[in-house]
């Protein structure tokens, strides 16, 4: 059925029998069905990798279409890259990023009023705070280690139960004897 001797041939030759404006899905899948009935399916290329390439010869992509083909296939799906993300917990000013970046989420998620994801958004807070508490509780973990675990777990309860007014908080924290007799003065 197909004249094309190459991969990136019968690439071209599909995208060309589609007589497409632009690229998605639709098209990366048909392309896909192409090359493994030709080639194998070892042959089969990631859908980024086929857009990219027909991205050089020219095709416009629908990036959504292309990026959440990519996602599913991947088995993660855009919650969970936002929320390995926004996981970084290593240090004050990461750990600063980290909640800006979860509470992103949060608003866009409450904006969406996607109730489950908000759900899921505080279960992974939870359970960061749990790898917290057992990183500060360990006796073999260095001391500078447990006092910024113990520190980030209290600021992740005062984002859970208030995120609205956490940025604030955490401005008045950082400012306060205590905090600055543990850490310093830390600049973002």
């Amino acid at each position: 059925m197909w004249a094309s001797r190459t991969k990136s041939d019968l690439v071209i030759e599909v995208w060309e029998k589609l007589d497409c404006e632009s690229v998605g899905r639709a098209e990366i899948e048909a392309i896909e069905t192409a090359v493994e009935s030709v080639f194998g399916a070892g042959a089969v290329d990631p859908p980024m990798a086929i857009a990219r390439f027909l991205s050089d010869e020219g095709a416009h992509l629908r990036h959504s279409e292309i990026m959440q083909l990519y996602l599913e296939r991947a088995g993660e799906t855009a919650f969970d890259i936002a929320l390995r993300n926004a996981s970084d917990f290593s240090s004050i000013p990461t750990s600063i990023a980290s909640i800006r970046r979860l509470d992103n989420l949060r608003e866009k998620l409450a904006a969406d009023n996607d109730k489950r994801s908000l759900n899921d958004l505080r279960q992974s807070v939870l359970e960061f705070r749990n790898e917290l508490q057992e990183l500060a509780a360990r006796e073999r973990t260095a001391e500078e280690v447990r006092r910024l675990a113990a520190e980030i777990d209290e600021w992740l309860s005062h984002w859970l139960k208030t995120p609205e007014m956490f940025f604030t908080w955490i401005e008045l924290r950082q400012n306060s004897p205590d905090f600055k007799e543990k850490f310093g003065s830390i600049e973002e």
